[in-house]
């Protein structure tokens, strides 16, 4: 149960640096790498941005390694909830959002229509200023306000 709860926490965790890593660093001092993600290029598989996928990769990757080689087995959980995000960010952002790959074509509904809402206000700015929406999972309340009516 205790590496259940610090797998989930971690996982949890991660919105926060998620949204933290994307508005101070993609949209700061690494924009030159998340700069070609807000411009559409439909015909492109891979963008500069990807790169993003490996610094998070990099610490998930040595949290397995020093869990499974040490005493210290949580540091194993901890780069699993890592991992578990980046799979989810990946599903969410790239396969549901941004369709780079047509698994789930008809996801249609109210958590993913305020999702795609709250995204496409961040995209609609092409420069690295401006910005809102920052984070992947977690969808400001007023992005669902639409489907009230």
């Amino acid at each position: 149960m205790f590496y259940f709860l610090v797998t989930l926490s971690v996982f949890l965790i991660m919105e926060a640096i998620t949204w933290a890593t994307h508005k101070y660093i993609m949209h700061g001092l690494l924009w030159i790498l998340h700069e070609d993600h807000h411009q559409p290029k439909p015909n492109y598989i891979f963008q500069k941005n990807d790169a993003f996928a490996f610094f998070f990769a990099v610490p998930s990757v040595l949290l397995f390694y020093f869990g499974t080689y040490s005493e210290h087995r949580f540091l194993f959980f901890i780069g699993l909830g890592i991992l578990l995000y980046g799979i989810a960010y990946f599903l969410v952002h790239d396969v549901v959002i941004h369709q780079r790959f047509s698994w789930f074509q008809n996801l249609n509904n109210k958590y993913f229509r305020g999702l795609r809402r709250a995204h496409k206000q961040h995209h609609k700015h092409l420069g690295k200023e401006d910005g809102e929406c920052f984070g992947m999972l977690y969808v400001p309340i007023k992005y669902f306000k639409f489907d009230e009516a």
